[in-house]
């Protein structure tokens, strides 16, 4: 009982001194990786991930990848800004690739280093689609979600330690391991990916409609991305996703909600 008070009183001090803010919900995030640190690394990586891959420059689907990067990005400063968040990309460092990989994904690191592979373009169909993976990509790095989830990591391993350092009979250490795994992974960590992918779908329709790109266009993107994958899928339970049904729903939801945030910005019509 002595062990468990001590890593509960352990858990709530690291988390006090160890916490960021999300500047869209105004929420406490963990943060026991900074993004002092956080960023370098991210950066370093970025580099060396171009240096591997075939990075597709001058082309009309590359300058398309910059534009649209670039308006998101306008978009989110605006956006922090008018919400009383100035200064918060002082060391964001954008830059828009697109990378011949036929590889149906779109990334963005911590710090704004952000990757779209060829395979995703027929789905997105055009510009307005881009902007929808663009602003979700986005949204994940300005809602500190790679941040929060190495630190979640981190916790868990942390815990993990502990509890075998404290249960000293080997068959109750083993059964802790077996049922540790799956319940902190099941039980904490999916849960805490799907609530960041709907976070930053969320975000994303914000920043693109802001940016002036038609939200109702996510929903549509979505029907493409279940269509490519033959509605195949595991358990939305199993997953670090939202089911796509759940996720289009959503989306079609909180478009009339990004129009209105986009209209504070006197962004009344889309782009076509």
């Amino acid at each position: 009982m002595k062990f468990k008070k001590t890593i509960v009183v352990f858990g709530i001090i690291i988390f006090i001194i160890s916490c960021a803010t999300n500047p869209f919900t105004g929420k406490k995030t963990m943060a026991l990786v900074p993004n002092s640190q956080l960023f370098p690394t991210a950066f370093q990586q970025y580099n060396q991930f171009l240096s591997e891959n075939k990075v597709v420059k001058g082309t009309s689907d590359a300058q398309m990848i910059k534009r649209v990067g670039q308006r998101i990005a306008v978009a989110s400063e605006r956006w922090l800004d008018a919400n009383g968040h100035q200064g918060y990309l002082k060391d964001y460092k954008w830059e828009y690739t697109l990378v011949n990989d036929k590889t149906v994904n779109a990334w963005c690191m911590p710090g704004g280093k952000i990757v779209f592979y060829t395979g995703i373009l027929p789905i997105a169909n055009g510009e307005t689609g881009v902007a929808a993976i663009m602003g979700h990509e986005v949204a994940h790095a300005l809602a500190n979600h790679g941040q929060q989830r190495m630190s979640a990591g981190l916790i868990q391993q942390g815990l993990a330690v502990a509890g075998n350092i404290a249960i000293k009979d080997e068959k109750s250490r083993n059964a802790f391991n077996q049922y540790y795994g799956v319940g902190t992974t099941v039980g904490v960590m999916l849960p805490f990916s799907r609530a960041h992918e709907t976070e930053a779908d969320k975000i994303g329709l914000y920043l693109m409609a802001v940016a002036g790109y038609n939200p109702d266009e996510a929903a549509e993107l979505w029907k493409r991305m279940k269509a490519n994958s033959g509605g195949q899928g595991p358990p939305e339970i199993l997953s670090t996703h939202p089911s796509n049904d759940s996720r289009i729903a959503n989306l079609k939801k909180l478009a009339p909600t990004a129009k209105a945030e986009a209209r504070k910005f006197g962004v009344t019509s889309f782009r076509k």
